[in-house]
């Protein structure tokens, strides 16, 4: 994308809108009118100020990439959403100078328009600065200021006190691709009903009544609809968010998702009791290694997965597996359909850990590309549902994922694979235990996977600066303060006991009492019925801040005095805009998370060599992006196999997406391919089992 044709438009724009709205005009837009000018004034200065600083970043930006065949890192999609938003202000600001003397023209809806798009790059404005400052304290190449603790700090404080709603409101999801514009605005509208009601001491279908007949106003209304979610984002606490997340567990919606999956003839939770196993050792397989149980906090317990395969296989129907089931027993076997033909045992193993920030979802919540990997690849998976934050925090997950890594190479057989090639995969947290799991593999001395492919993974779990992470203030899917509850719920720092919210995560309450849900309907209704009567009134009675305090651009006060981020020093005459809501983040202080088993980025190169090949996805618009390109590097620089993707347009989470637009599609399209790469090496050189020769011939599995 050419800058300067880029902020060239812009310009022109601007001054066309000018002339045509301070000229004659029949229509009666006075008001509208001076709105409109006084935003394309300032969109103007803006304009102005951050064509140098675009131009400053273009000629280094390459200099933080992984290698010149891969163009990706924090400051190019810095400058790249920047431009994103332009150009929405250029094509609303033709449409306004075309079509404002029309009889139909909308125009408090366009100046409305305008207004947001304006504050938002106000706030763009300063995020920019703030990258300046990292290029500047950085060192070359280096994305993170690991060593930096006050630029940290400023970067929490800045997020605390900015304004953030405008880009929840008019301006969501912009920056990403048009198709998940409404999917994102559907989260959106979804997670601010349910935190309005999320307080009321409601359950199941209760819940989600009262959440679907309050949702009306936020429809209607943007501004309010980016307050409120401003508000939830920075300020509820993290059963709030584990309640949310897991509502994709819930009956309803889990069989919507299988519905649209491929169909597999094996899929059912298993629970592995705590005994410890015997592995022989990698270095001499006459030798063993006892791997002990998962004990950390809560003492051994059982490790529970799922098994997904689109065929079935010898062994997948074996009375000693079906012991382990959780639950009925499995509906699909070879006794209950002999017409189902079983196949050979495959020599590929998909090992997966899921997403969820260590702190919500299971496999169920991610059945639905897991079941076109199953398909596609012919291989079956095993998914780890391990023990969450902050009821089991760090090293409680890792420990059960490594002991379900080993149990899976001594029970290969029963999984329906002969284990010749295993593969790890997993996205974001999943992406960051795979690494981990192997790190871990690596100091027992037991058999390392042939490979990984981790989707967007978390390597740093510190609020460390990174021009990337300026990206959460912008983000509705990873906004700072949820990423730091994330971290410091995995890191212990939340260490009272949490109450898991029986059944609010689910639609389990069918068998509710009725006057109960009746009574839940009624005050749903009567509050949708409400925000139609009055917009800006909540439930609680009380107005939003989105109107309560709203500055001349029609978003935040500007007061600079009432700041904790004021110690950052804007350019003259600038000032982002602050918020009326301040955030409490609290800054990921706790030493656990620079533990190399938490934060793989800061692990010694005595932890990483050995690892095997490890293949990242990223997205060029998530704000996780510069931990995949510095861990790369590091890799890299090591001379560790390894290899970097970066799709573009898409957020953090787009493998949970992947059947809503094509380019979600591709992008997981791409994360098949690497796992088809890795099982694939394995017809080349084939591994042999003890006291074998190699086999002649290899099977595609």
């Amino acid at each position: 994308m050419d800058y300067k044709a880029v902020f060239a438009a812009l310009e022109i724009v601007c001054e066309d809108n000018i002339s045509i709205l301070c000229g004659p005009s029949d229509l009666p837009y006075g008001a509208v009118a001076m709105r409109l000018v006084t935003c394309m004034k300032e969109i103007q200065e803006h304009g102005g100020a951050l064509e140098p600083v675009i131009a400053s970043f273009s000629a280094i930006f390459h200099h933080y990439d992984f290698d010149a065949q891969t163009p990706g890192n924090g400051y190019r999609t810095l400058a790249k959403v920047l431009l994103s938003c332009l150009l929405h202000i250029i094509h609303k600001g033709r449409y306004i100078a075309s079509n404002y003397n029309s009889a139909f023209f909308r125009a408090d809806h366009n100046a409305s328009e305008m207004e947001a798009y304006c504050s938002a790059l106000c706030q763009l404005r300063a995020l920019l600065h703030l990258a300046e400052q990292l290029i500047h304290d950085n060192g070359y190449g280096q994305l993170y200021s690991l060593q930096d603790g006050d630029l940290s700090r400023q970067f929490v404080q800045e997020y605390s006190s900015m304004h953030k709603a405008c880009f929840y409101g008019r301006c969501l999801g912009f920056q990403f691709s048009p198709a998940l514009r409404p999917f994102l605005q559907t989260v959106v509208i979804s997670m601010v009903s349910y935190g309005e009601t999320y307080s009321k001491q409601q359950s199941g279908l209760g819940l989600a009544a009262l959440s679907l007949l309050t949702s009306g106003k936020y429809v209607i209304d943007p501004e309010l609809r980016g307050a409120e979610f401003e508000r939830i984002t920075q300020n509820l606490d993290m059963q709030f968010w584990k309640s949310f997340w897991n509502l994709t567990e819930s009956g309803l919606l889990a069989g919507f998702s299988r519905i649209a999956s491929y169909p597999v003839q094996v899929n059912f939770t298993l629970s592995v009791p705590p005994v410890p196993l015997q592995l022989p050792l990698a270095s001499d397989p006459s030798l063993s290694a006892t791997v002990s149980p998962p004990i950390a906090h809560h003492g051994p317990g059982p490790v529970h997965m799922r098994l997904i395969s689109c065929e079935l296989r010898e062994g997948q129907e074996s009375e000693e597996l079906l012991a382990y089931s959780r639950g009925d027993p499995p509906t699909i076997s070879a006794s209950h359909l002999p017409w189902v033909q079983k196949q050979p045992r495959s020599p590929w193993l998909l090992i997966h850990f899921h997403g969820g920030g260590f702190v919500a979802q299971t496999s169920r919540s991610h059945e639905n590309y897991l079941r076109s990997w199953s398909k596609v690849l012919g291989v079956p998976i095993l998914s780890v549902d391990y023990s969450l934050s902050p009821e089991a925090p760090f090293p409680r997950a890792l420990e059960e994922c490594f002991y379900a890594y080993c149990w899976a190479l001594n029970n290969c057989h029963l999984l329906g694979s002969t284990a010749e090639r295993v593969c790890l995969a997993g996205d974001s947290a999943g992406g960051n235990l795979c690494i981990t799991v192997s790190m871990k593999a690596i100091c027992s001395g037991v058999r390392v996977p042939d490979g990984i492919m981790a989707a967007y993974p978390a390597t740093l779990l510190t609020t460390d600066a990174s021009p990337s992470r300026l990206l959460t203030l912008i983000d509705p899917l990873l906004p700072l303060g949820v990423l730091t509850k994330c971290i410091n719920a995995y890191a212990g720092a939340h260490s009272q006991t949490v109450q898991t919210a029986a059944g609010s995560g689910s639609l389990s309450a069918l068998g509710r009492d009725t006057a109960a849900l009746l009574s839940d309907l009624t005050q749903g209704a009567s509050n949708w019925i409400q925000s139609f009567l009055d917009p800006m009134r909540t439930t609680a009675g009380t107005r939003s801040l989105s109107s309560a305090h709203r500055g001349p651009m029609g978003g935040a006060a500007r007061n600079p005095a009432a700041q904790c981020g004021a110690q950052v020093d804007y350019p003259e005459g600038f000032e982002p805009m602050r918020s009326e809501c301040l955030a409490f983040v609290r800054p990921t202080s706790c030493p656990i998370i620079r533990n190399p088993f938490v934060s793989p980025l800061l692990a010694p190169a005595s932890l990483l060599r050995g690892l095997p090949p490890v293949h990242i996805v990223a997205s060029a618009l998530d704000a996780l992006l510069d931990d995949s390109v510095m861990f790369a590097k590091k890799l890299r620089d090591m001379g560790q196999p390894v290899s970097l993707t970066v799709v573009e347009d898409l957020p953090h989470g787009f493998l949970s997406l992947y059947q809503l637009a094509k380019e979600t599609e591709v992008a997981a399209d791409i994360c098949v391919e690497q796992m088809r790469t890795i099982f694939q090496q394995g017809n080349l050189r084939k591994r042999p089992k003890p006291g074998e020769a190699p086999p002649s011939a290899s099977q595609s599995g």
